[in-house]
């Protein structure tokens, strides 16, 4: 698409290192395309290990008149930066659109969510209460407070280039911390527009910083984030072979890691459940994005007795979602973000159908070409397949059948992954019970969305560690420091 914009100052192209808007060290670039039509849109900073450690050095220098910063003071400015982020949304949503591929309707939704983060750490920095203990003796205090754990990295995904970014950079900075980010290469002009408004916004220099890179060169930029011994937290969305890569190098300097990485969600659907609810649930749940999140329905799960009914209404209104370009009017499926991603997509689906599942409705690649994939129905598939094991990040949809609670929890459970599952049930009881034997960090209950910022999101077994949102998610940016007041006298 050809970016239109009210404000074309927003697309930058340099990256923005303690407050100014500079080019890589070596001085090379790298594009960026629309994953729809593979249209270059701009270029940015191609940026090794060298840039990054300039961006560490800048943050050092920011912090402590950061951090020196009154709670309310934080506050006021994530909120004036959460209102220029409001007031770009057709901007911002344009550029994630153009980048991401998700359709506009779904990148307008992504810039509100992004600015919530902004709106809920504004109020939570003030919020970042210690505590009293009681003493063990007459003539001592204890006390604990909390304090910003000093400069934190955050590499970001380039599912969701605004708000991935702003959920750990607002909590961040509501701790007083200052900040390296280092967008996907495939996303980073929403990047470096979030950048441009919190400039505007009042935001020190140096307190946020974005460095970006190329494919080749992110390795090295990571490399350099995590053997740094400046910065004390690292913040990671990504795959599970990425996160265990980086939290090796961290722990070199015993940095405090969080990490949301690969998914497999499974999604269930009891005889009991409302038909049309589970319906409209798994189809928000599997296809927004593409099928690109790591939370979509990766595996459903169908109890026997409502098997069918959900198959042919489930069947129908994927057939009703539109692909094309995001921009395009009333699309709801936009691309897959490259031919890497579409490659690995059809050889999940090809393999299933050899392994004896059937596509109800779609199965391959969109006659459009480019990087569309058909939204797609399997049925009779099974739990050896590599699409039940391996997260899709597609719009198809597998559909398993069981017989009995047991057996879904059993099915649901069978994978390194933990992040997020969905059940679709009216049975009081069962909805306490299936919710707490599932493993994982997230569950929707009788809904195919769950993320909000005022909850925390993350995930267990090989989705990762820590959380981020909520009251949570500015613990991971701050350490705790106990002080013992002696001779104290009634």
């Amino acid at each position: 698409m050809s970016l239109v914009l009210t404000d074309r100052s927003l697309v930058r192209s340099h990256a923005y290192v303690g407050g100014e808007w500079c080019e890589a060290e070596g001085g090379t670039t790298v594009p960026v395309e629309d994953p729809a039509n593979g249209q270059v849109i701009g270029s940015v900073p191609e940026m090794h290990g060298i840039d990054a450690v300039r961006a560490i050095a800048a943050a050092a220098a920011a912090l402590p008149t950061w951090r020196e910063e009154t709670a309310a003071s934080r506050g006021d400015s994530l909120r004036k930066w959460s209102a220029a982020v409001t007031a770009a949304t057709d901007d911002l949503a344009a550029i994630v659109t153009a980048e991401s591929g998700k359709p506009l309707a779904e990148a307008r939704g992504e810039v509100a969510y992004a600015a919530s983060f902004l709106d809920w750490y504004a109020e939570e920095a003030r919020r970042a209460y210690g505590e009293i203990i009681p003493p063990p003796q007459a003539d001592k205090r204890l006390l604990v407070i909390r304090q910003p754990i000093g400069v934190a990295a955050a590499i970001t995904p380039w599912n969701f280039p605004a708000a991935m970014i702003l959920r750990k950079v607002a909590a961040a900075l509501a701790a007083g911390c200052s900040m390296v980010v280092k967008p996907a290469p495939q996303t980073p002009l929403t990047a470096l527009a979030l950048a441009t408004l919190a400039e505007r916004a009042g935001i020190p220099a140096g307190v946020l910083n974005v460095v970006t890179g190329s494919l080749a060169s992110s390795r090295d930029i990571g490399t350099a984030i995590c053997e740094s011994p400046v910065v004390r937290a690292l913040s990671f969305t990504g795959s599970t072979a990425a996160g265990i890569a980086l939290a090796q190098q961290a722990a070199a300097t015993v940095k405090k890691v969080s990490l949301e990485l690969g998914g497999n969600a499974s999604l269930v659907v009891f005889d009991d459940a409302d038909l049309e609810a589970a319906v409209a649930g798994a189809v928000a749940a599997k296809f927004r994005n593409a099928g690109q999140t790591c939370v979509c329905a990766n595996r459903i799960y169908v109890q026997a007795g409502i098997h069918d009914a959900f198959v042919e209404h489930f069947t129908a209104a994927v057939r009703g979602l539109k692909v094309g370009p995001g921009a395009e009017r009333d699309v709801t499926v936009g691309p897959l973000i490259d031919s890497r991603a579409v490659a690995k997509v059809t050889g999940l689906v090809d393999e299933a159908l050899a392994s004896g599942g059937v596509a109800n409705l779609g199965g391959k690649p969109d006659g459009r070409g480019g990087h569309f994939f058909e939204p797609t129905v399997l049925t009779r598939v099974n739990a050896s397949m590599r699409l039940a094991r391996e997260e899709i990040f597609g719009p198809v949809a597998p559909v398993f059948r069981f017989e009995t609670e047991a057996e879904a929890l059993e099915l649901a459970n069978a994978t390194e992954f933990g992040l997020a599952s969905y059940f679709f049930s009216r049975d009081v009881s069962r909805c306490f019970r299936v919710a707490e034997q599932l493993e994982c960090g997230m569950v929707g209950i009788n809904t195919g969305m769950l993320s909000t910022a005022v909850a925390p999101f993350g995930g267990v077994k090989a989705s990762g560690i820590g959380r981020e949102g909520g009251r949570y998610g500015m613990d991971e940016y701050q350490e705790l420091k106990y002080l013992c007041f002696g001779e104290i006298h009634s």
